[in-house]
């Protein structure tokens, strides 16, 4: 037999081994372009989950109405410290959502209601008079507005310069201060509902006699027992 049938040529060994290189690198190469893609493709899924994940959780969260009550055009001294709350379902499950904000003002009630009750006006509220408006007698400016479908109440008062007293405590003494701690400013109190859920825009019950044929209200005369009835004789 001769030397070449005996023993492999050192080119043709070479050849091979870098034929076995280069496949080997092709298949890493292919590998580490499936894994980026496979990264890439899973990104994109989070990505496209989290972002309506993202607006579904902020729109159950967050009111639209407090939006609509931060967008009024009132002086920053009208609106300090705003404290806001919420109850109810916002889809009247079992209660209709109310919500609520109270606010301080450093100015007095009368400026106070007169700055809110302008930018009501501007932000498209109208003037609501009805009978129960407030439900009963309040102590400073009470007002009731209507938009689309929600109704608002606002209340400008004096504010509670002394706190109430803890119950079994004594009622704290005042102390004397400077004149320029005495109290001054307004409070603020603003409660918006659905107006399919506010009581106040169905009818109203009335007390005219030919609707319910019974007068609510008769008429009392001097006897108090009425006429006499005769007794049998």
């Amino acid at each position: 037999m001769g030397r070449a049938d005996a023993e492999p040529s050192p080119v043709a060994g070479a050849a091979g081994g870098l034929r076995g290189a280069r496949s080997e690198l092709r298949r890493q190469m292919r590998e580490r372009r499936r894994l980026r893609l496979g990264v890439l493709v899973l990104v994109s899924l989070v990505l496209l989950g989290a972002v309506p994940l993202y607006f579904g959780v902020r729109s159950v969260s967050h009111d639209p109405v407090f939006d609509t009550l931060d967008g009024l055009e009132v002086p920053a001294w009208a609106a300090v410290k705003p404290l806001d709350h919420v109850s109810g379902s916002r889809w009247c499950l079992q209660e209709c959502r109310l919500r609520e904000r109270t606010l301080e003002s450093q100015r007095a009630p009368e400026e106070t209601a007169q700055a809110y009750e302008q930018a009501l006006v501007r932000d498209g509220w109208r003037r609501w008079k009805n009978d129960r408006c407030p439900e009963q007698p309040t102590k400073g400016s009470y007002t009731c507005w209507r938009r689309d479908e929600l109704t608002l109440d606002l209340w400008v008062r004096e504010p509670a310069c002394t706190p109430p007293p803890v119950d079994g405590a004594p009622a704290p003494t005042p102390a004397p201060s400077p004149a320029a701690e005495k109290c001054t400013g307004s409070l603020v109190s603003v409660k918006v509902r659905n107006a399919i859920d506010d009581e106040r825009t169905g009818p109203q019950p009335t007390t005219d006699p030919s609707l319910t044929g019974v007068d609510p209200y008769p008429t009392i005369t001097d006897d108090p027992l009425g006429e006499s009835t005769p007794s049998p004789s």
